[in-house]
């Protein structure tokens, strides 16, 4: 009982300390807080620029699905096991718990969604605390370490939320997947055409709520600022087309 109590009280410490960095952040600048994750968070292997990986809910449900819509017959093959179909993926991602799991993406600046990564967690009893990753990039942007970045993404939250054991379920054809799960650390087994790989993580510490917290916030205001220039550029392109009538009608009806 005495153990059960301070794991209770530890769990619930660090709710209290992640939910205060949660409140902080909003409190600074976007400037400040990219300084914060320039100067707290070394780059990626591979990447010279920080890319902000936003956490998806439920409203993005059909950005999610024309991403995974969007992959050919081999990437579909890759990502689910099998030659998935419009429906399955369909039923997939109808079925996303975005309150149970975590889905993460990363946009491009027209607010495509060109890669996303699922983090679904395992409700077995016996393994309450371990969770799979899978995640798929469209082809015109691989080779930028995006996968990477999601997966680390992934792992900081899972870390934060208490998950002890990180796996990935993949083919063993799925190299990129697989190097991506060997380069942080994982064990990985290979089974024929299968390959199981495991990452185990160390707990939660202020640092790591706070990258998590920091790297948020920048991820939602850089999607705000994408959405806000989609908008702007839109209208613009509006107005033009405007212009262009009112001249074509002005030239008409002067000759």
């Amino acid at each position: 009982m005495r153990d059960l109590g301070k794991t209770l009280i530890v769990g619930r410490m660090h709710a209290i300390i992640s939910g205060f960095y949660w409140f902080l952040v909003k409190l600074l600048a976007p400037w400040q807080l990219a300084a914060a994750a320039f100067s707290a968070k070394p780059h990626t292997e591979g990447q010279d620029s920080f890319v902000p990986v936003r956490e998806l809910h439920v409203q993005d449900r059909q950005d999610v699905l024309t991403h995974l819509l969007a992959l050919d017959g081999p990437d579909r093959y890759l990502r689910f096991g099998y030659a998935a179909q419009n429906a399955q993926i369909e039923h997939y991602v109808a079925h996303l718990d975005f309150g149970r799991d975590r889905v993460f993406g990363i946009y491009n600046r027209k607010l495509c969604l060109i890669a996303v990564a699922h983090l679904a967690y395992i409700h077995d009893p016996k393994a309450a605390s371990c969770a799979e990753f899978g995640v798929s990039v469209l082809p015109g942007w691989r080779g930028r370490g995006f996968g990477t970045e999601l997966f680390a993404r992934a792992v900081l939250h899972a870390r934060n939320d208490h998950i002890s054991l990180m796996f990935i379920h993949a083919l063993s054809e799925n190299t990129a997947m697989l190097h991506i799960a060997q380069r942080a650390g994982a064990k990985v087994e290979r089974l024929g055409s299968e390959s199981e790989a495991y990452l185990s993580l160390p707990s939660p510490t202020l640092q790591s709520h706070w990258h998590e917290a920091v790297d948020a916030q920048i991820a939602d205001t850089d999607y705000q600022f994408k959405s806000q220039a989609r908008y702007f550029w839109a209208l613009l392109a509006g107005i033009q087309e405007t212009r262009q009538a009112i001249r074509d009608a002005s030239g008409s009806s002067g000759s």
